[in-house]
């Protein structure tokens, strides 16, 4: 059963608000013990992800930047500990599954009541203490890391050990629920996204006649094509346009700047951030207009490609920003974010950890071209087909997101005494 605490009191702590009157604080530094042990080569490699905590390098299915010597440097974690690493500020700190060594450049941090641990480690992840966090940074934009010298001496709630359990043991159980629910929505919402996709790269490569006459495209992915389209080089229907933005821009003028992670193949742009000149990241200098096209040509992994819908955008230096010549900019758009484009594009990109490809071997990969009336037809069909499709997944990442949120905001009641767990 959940319900307040009969009786609270002023915490005295901005972030923390009123707490259950026969809580505690303490200041974080009497709580935790740093580790700075190292000479431990011969563990395995930990990463610190915000979604899964610290695991194994060989278990995260992301890109981490490997480290090939120096073993004998790295810091060592024991599991039970926790991570301040590099992204902490955004997403809280990282709960130690497993045992081995991490980067020398984060905090290592053990309970000194190891009873403490499972408490802490939903309390690390809550909204209230990432708030605090955003006050114990130091750098400013991507140089941005917690100072932990500021940090330790910020109190933290102190409920009896026997309510620590019950807290623990009722978000567990409650979490655990709800993201099972959550993967299931995810799954659905996965097949919807599969199903669009395929509709999308059947119009732009076999058209609307299934019984036109058909030839080899001469592209793998592709196959075949109606007889009539033409084959063409990107570089053959585009020209690039590398407009950027002056050093002596206003130092308040306001941008809509747009990264590489605020877009993806399939959303398009998802994201974008507005700010002053002076406070924009120094990559914010490519300016974009109406019907452009925009593929990233670094961290191609991430196959961020978006049409422009709006002036004024402006883009990261990591994009190609292409002006559509006599093809239809949303076919276009609709054709480059196939998944058999994309993976051309990471084909032909160098790199491991961050791919890259030019803008030569970008221009010259292939693409499908029919005729414009053609192709305007393809994208209202498009258009039509995939109507239903996008209100089901709106539908389903708005409930997602309400889940999601559900649980941030139950966990957060639960560790700072806003609810009474019975």
């Amino acid at each position: 059963m959940v319900t307040p605490y009969p009786k609270y009191k002023d915490s005295g702590i901005p972030w923390l608000g009123q707490i259950p009157e026969h809580w505690e604080t303490d200041k974080m530094k009497h709580l935790f013990d740093e580790r700075s042990e190292k000479g431990h080569p011969n563990e395995q490699m930990l990463c610190a992800t915000q979604s899964k905590g610290v695991i194994p390098q060989s278990m995260y299915d992301g890109r981490v930047v490997s480290v090939n010597k120096g073993f004998e440097n790295l810091k060592f974690v024991k599991k039970g500990d926790f991570v301040i690493s590099l992204r902490s500020f955004q997403g809280g700190l990282e709960y130690a599954y497993y045992q081995g060594i991490i980067s020398a450049a984060y905090t290592i941090l053990c309970a000194k009541d190891v009873r403490a641990k499972s408490y802490y480690r939903l309390l690390f992840k809550s909204k209230p203490f990432i708030k605090l966090l955003e006050t114990c940074v130091t750098g400013i934009r991507e140089g941005q890391n917690i100072n932990y010298s500021v940090l330790r001496n910020h109190h933290l709630p102190l409920p009896p050990l026997a309510e620590q359990e019950r807290i623990v043991d009722f978000i567990d159980s409650k979490t655990q629920k709800i993201d099972a629910y959550v993967v299931e929505r995810e799954r659905e919402l996965q097949a919807l996204s599969e199903l669009k996709q395929s509709e999308i790269a059947a119009a732009v490569t076999r058209g609307l006649n299934p019984n036109v006459p058909m030839k080899d495209s001469g592209i793998s992915w592709i196959g075949q094509i109606p007889e009539h389209w033409e084959v063409m080089r990107l570089k053959n229907v585009v020209s690039c346009n590398d407009e950027t933005l002056s050093d002596n821009t206003p130092a308040d003028e306001e941008i809509t700047y747009v990264e590489i992670g605020d877009v993806d193949a399939i959303k398009g742009i998802a994201n974008a951030t507005k700010y002053k000149f002076s406070n924009a990241p120094s990559r914010a200098r490519r300016i974009t207009h109406k019907d452009d096209i925009i593929i990233s040509t670094v961290r191609t992994y991430l196959k961020a490609i978006a049409k422009i819908d709006a002036e004024g955008l402006i883009v990261s230096t990591g994009f190609a920003v292409l002006r559509p010549i006599g093809i239809d900019p949303t076919y276009l758009a609709y054709f480059t974010r196939c998944d058999g484009f994309t993976t051309e594009v990471l084909r032909f990109s160098v790199g491991i950890n961050y791919p890259a490809i030019t803008s030569t071997d970008l221009l010259n990969l292939k693409v499908i071209v029919p005729p414009l009336a053609e192709q305007r037809a393809i994208v209202d069909y498009i258009d039509r087909k995939c109507g239903n499709i996008n209100s089901l997944i709106s539908e389903l990442e708005a409930e997602i997101a309400y889940l999601k949120e559900y649980k941030q905001r139950l966990i957060a009641d639960a560790v700072t005494g806003k609810i009474m767990i019975e």
